[in-house]
């Protein structure tokens, strides 16, 4: 599975466990709405500084969002 496309189902899952919306999240992890569903979908390229500030509003290391 493409790396962008795994990335994307991990925040999504994540996401809907915490019950976030995707603007919730957005403005949790100061992000743009449309930037999250861009990566949600697998049609972004995130920067390693970005995957961070994806992984902070769940509290897990950046890594885990590639597993």
């Amino acid at each position: 599975m493409d790396i962008r496309v795994r990335l994307g189902r991990n925040v999504r899952s994540l996401r809907e466990g915490k019950g976030w919306s995707q603007e919730d999240y957005a403005d949790r992890a100061d992000i743009h709405r449309t930037y999250v569903s861009d990566i949600e979908r697998g049609r972004r390229n995130p920067t390693a500084t970005v995957i961070e500030k994806l992984a902070k509003p769940f509290g897990i290391p950046a890594g885990r969002l590639l597993d």
